[in-house]
């Protein structure tokens, strides 16, 4: 499709090419321009509306970039934590599928039946999930917490100046701070005045 001579869109500009290479510039002599010379623009041109819509697109582009590139370091900050999440979780799985293991070989051990080179399987498993971040925990004398220990019996004591585990019949285990299984134990309390 062609437009007759003359007529333009609007908005848009008509070119108009210098023949030769000197400044125009009043008041300057006529010396040739040298390769990468840059002329200023009047200062009219350059305050002029279509400037000022330019300078205000351009602040508008940074904003945008600066708005997605906000969004992305949060997006990647959200997937990181959340496959940290879903690692801790898998490892939580699996740990919590060894504690009757744990219990069988501590229920062994109460009878004198680990020895030689189960002993040894059992402390490189001990070892080996421990390195993984379980902890047990429960052992008697210590306060009691409701949060952690799960009271299987009460009895009143007057030795007792709060309730505090007597004997603890299943160990609690946690992984870093997540509890896999409370420990249970029989608790001691002082008396009602």
């Amino acid at each position: 499709m062609t437009r007759p001579s003359g007529t333009r869109r609007p908005g848009e500009h008509s070119l108009s090419l210098i023949g030769d290479n000197r400044r125009r510039n009043p008041g300057t002599s006529l010396e040739p321009r040298r390769r990468g010379d840059i002329e200023p623009a009047p200062q009219a041109q350059a305050d002029s509306g279509e400037a000022a819509v330019l300078r205000v697109r351009l602040r508008e582009c940074a904003a945008d970039l600066r708005r997605v590139k906000s969004e992305y370091d949060n997006y990647r900050r959200r997937a990181r934590r959340d496959r940290r999440a879903v690692g801790e979780i898998a490892v939580a799985n699996v740990l919590t599928r060894f504690l009757p293991v744990l219990d069988a070989i501590d229920q062994a051990r109460r009878h004198g039946e680990v020895t030689g080179g189960f002993q040894r399987v059992a402390e490189i498993l001990e070892t080996e999930l421990a390195a993984l971040g379980l902890r047990s925990f429960g052992t008697a004398g210590d306060p009691f917490d409701p949060a952690v220990h799960e009271a299987v019996s009460c009895t009143f004591s007057d030795h007792a100046e709060q309730p505090t585990l007597t004997t603890v019949l299943r160990p609690g285990y946690l992984v870093g701070d997540q509890l896999l299984r409370p420990a249970q134990a029989e608790i001691a309390q002082p008396p009602a005045r």
